[in-house]
């Protein structure tokens, strides 16, 4: 294991998540079984007061982990500077068999998260604390998903060998490449431009008409067609280098860290937009405020990533 001073920062609070969360957990089971609002006993007060405390923890856990899953990413790519092969953190990720699963599970984990507390946020709102025993059983089933998190970047951690040569992005992130990600690379680039475009319409006539499992649906799509449609078509605008589609580099100070302004945007108008959906599923009514907000963030995602486009062709009067 490379104990950088990043890795210790990372272990440590996992660690420190793992004990919480293991209480959270035990408490979380507690009210999950005995909860009942009407009862005016004791336990049912002590079981009011668990549940403050174990939202707490909860609400800081994700807190934490937002800017954490950021500072994973930016240690990747620290390390890769003493990896042979690795220029980015893309070397450093697929160095390790289950390094690209590891990222999008946490990924994944950020959103569950990021709806709990969305949960959570609802449920101290209404008197009748509706949603307590739900938002616990989610944490139930969100527990096991963190410890395997953790377990995961610990072998990740452990498992990267200094000493191994791996491929650079380059050679991941082309047709030539032999792994799953290399499938996408049969998608014409007109293609994924048109799809890319038809699925940001199409999120602009959902938030229009107001359809929650529509817009739910169209922000999980306009997601995975981001991503995507970044990686073979847009990021090479950033790059100015038609050979270059690695969703990593542009996390560099080379290009002005203009990922993160990218992965943010992108991951806040999509959660806004899932989120609020979700709510809508839950309590029948829902706050326009997510629909604008997700419309708002994925319209700067949108806007950032089309004006590298057009103010490349404006510079050299061609496309790449």
């Amino acid at each position: 294991m490379n104990l950088t001073p990043e890795v210790i920062a990372i272990l440590l609070l996992d660690a420190i998540f793992l004990i919480f969360s293991l209480f959270a957990f035990i408490y979380s089971i507690q009210i999950v079984k005995n909860w009942d609002l009407n009862s005016t006993s004791a336990y049912q007060y002590s079981l009011e007061k668990k549940s403050i405390l174990v939202a707490t923890i909860i609400k800081y856990i994700f807190v934490l982990k937002l800017p954490l899953f950021l500072f994973f990413v930016y240690t990747a790519d620290k390390i890769s500077n003493v990896i042979s092969g690795a220029m980015c953190a893309s070397g450093v990720v697929n160095s390790v068999s289950f390094g690209l699963p590891l990222l999008v599970f946490k990924i994944a984990n950020l959103y569950i998260f990021g709806f709990w507390l969305l949960l959570h946020s609802n449920d101290i709102k209404d008197e009748r604390l509706s949603f307590t025993k739900l938002k616990f059983t989610i944490f139930i089933m969100a527990f096991f998903l963190l410890i395997a998190e953790i377990f995961y970047e610990v072998s990740f951690f452990n498992g990267l060998d200094v000493d191994k040569i791996v491929s650079c992005c380059g050679t991941l992130f082309s047709a030539t490449s032999t792994s799953a990600i290399s499938l996408i690379f049969k998608i014409s680039n007109p293609t994924i431009v048109t799809l890319f475009y038809t699925s940001f319409i199409m999120l602009i006539i959902t938030y229009f008409i107001k359809n929650h499992i529509l817009f739910l649906f169209t922000n999980l799509l306009f997601l995975l067609i981001s991503i995507i449609s970044l990686i073979l078509f847009f990021g090479t605008y950033i790059y100015e280098l038609p050979t270059h589609h690695c969703p990593f580099c542009f996390l560099q100070k080379d290009y002005y860290y203009v990922g993160y302004l990218l992965y943010i945007t992108l991951f806040l108008g999509t959660f806004y937009g899932m989120g609020g959906s979700f709510m809508k599923l839950l309590k029948g009514s829902y706050s326009t405020n997510f629909y604008r907000k997700s419309l708002l963030f994925n319209s700067i995602y949108t806007l950032v990533i089309s004006a590298y486009v057009v103010i490349y062709y404006l510079k050299n009067g061609v496309w790449l």
